[in-house]
């Protein structure tokens, strides 16, 4: 693999850093500005939000310049948007900052993923996009714990500034190693949206909101959850995220390894067992040896449907597929957003903080049912082609 990858990795561990640090640190943020933890989960769903909305937007307004240059770009504002939450006076600001980060989520997701896909052979495209999206994953295991820690002794301000500063390392990576990449030949927008009009690029990308949108809505209250239903102290947070963050590392890894071989049965089984382990958790959740193991098995059945879901609309779309890419990371968010809603509406409804895994269970089985119908359609249609008025997949090489 190449060094290159490395390089989008870092970049990747700044990001996953900063999207889930906020779930261990979201009492600490309530009681700073006030607000009751319902209210002040809109971190999670707001930057999710963004990531919708800036997925596409970005890619769009990126494909006049190179890959790398447009990478460089949304390092920048994701370094913008950390310093200015690390800073907010206000509940709002805060707020407005998560979003402004977000911003360069998708894109950057997008983008890299094309980008390291680009850099190896056809049979190996599935692994070199896990290997970037093994900076997300390890953020789970070393950021997101350390970022935790670091909030709840020296302020969640401080965590935001060190999220910044990963950032700006993150940017100079991609400047020094990551190879230039010219901008499509003969691609317009046209010919991205094309892509759209394949049924098998939408049920993907409904199979990545319903799928990892099962992950986020236990993952979204697990503070809550861990410590006032499993009986956690609150300083046992930091090491339930390692645990789910090591369990998130061995999922993309096994399934960036399969993916290459055997994409549609493993998101099957990966999609099937997660709806199974959600729907446990409402139990398991009340033990905290058995917490802890689900914990873990939730992380890796979760990541290990991203690098086929990702391959699965870049096979899809491969006549033009860098804005395809890129809504897809926009999908894995919208379903975050969804779920973390969804997980709120329980809780404040009175059903317990329990109650969002439900939810999870059965987003993760109306995403297996998907999968059951692409696979379908595609024994059906074996020979289908790419979306009319797409070019030859070799003119974006």
């Amino acid at each position: 693999m190449p060094i290159a990858l490395l390089a989008l990795a870092v970049g990747a561990f700044g990001i996953g850093t900063t999207e889930f640090v906020i779930m261990g640190l979201l009492p600490e943020v309530a009681t700073a500005y006030g607000v009751p933890i319902p209210t002040a989960g809109l971190l999670v769903s707001g930057y999710a939000l963004g990531v919708v909305v800036g997925a596409p937007l970005m890619t769009v307004l990126g494909t006049r310049i190179s890959r790398k240059r447009m990478l460089m770009l949304l390092m920048g504002l994701f370094v913008a948007g950390n310093t200015l939450s690390a800073l907010a006076p206000t509940f709002g600001v805060m707020l407005a900052g998560r979003v402004v980060a977000s911003l360069a989520h998708g894109a950057f997701f997008g983008i890299g993923s094309v980008v390291a896909a680009n850099m190896v052979a056809p049979g190996r495209r599935a692994g070199a996009i896990a290997m970037m999206f093994t900076g997300l994953t390890v953020a789970n295991v070393v950021g997101v714990p350390l970022g935790t820690f670091i909030g709840q002794n020296a302020g969640w301000r401080v965590t935001f500034l060190a999220v910044a500063g990963l950032g700006v390392l993150g940017l100079a990576g991609i400047a020094r190693f990551v190879p230039e990449q010219p901008r499509a030949v003969g691609v317009r927008l046209r010919h991205e949206l094309a892509a759209f009009r394949n049924v098998q690029v939408l049920l993907a990308m409904a199979m990545t909101v319903l799928g990892f949108g099962g992950v986020f809505a236990a993952i979204t209250y697990i503070t809550p959850m861990m410590t006032r239903t499993a009986g956690f102290a609150d300083s046992s947070v930091t090491w339930l995220l390692v645990l789910f963050g090591v369990g998130m590392v061995g999922g993309n890894l096994i399934g960036g390894r399969l993916a290459d071989r055997r994409l549609m049965p493993l998101l099957q089984v990966s999609l099937g067992a997660l709806a199974v382990v959600l729907a446990l958790f409402t139990v398991t959740a009340h033990h905290k040896v058995a917490a802890a193991v689900t914990l873990v098995l939730i992380g890796a059945l979760g990541f290990a449907t991203v690098p086929p879901l990702q391959k699965r609309v870049l096979d899809q779309a491969s006549a033009a597929p860098t804005l395809a890419s890129a809504v897809n990371i926009g999908a894995f968010n919208l379903g975050n957003a969804l779920a973390a809603w969804l997980g709120g509406l329980v809780i404040a409804a009175g059903h317990g903080y329990t109650a969002p895994n439900w939810v999870g269970a059965a987003l993760a089985a109306s995403a297996l049912v998907l999968a059951v119908v692409s696979a379908a359609l595609e024994r059906r249609t074996p020979t289908a082609g790419r979306p009319r008025g797409a070019v030859p997949a070799a003119s974006v090489r």
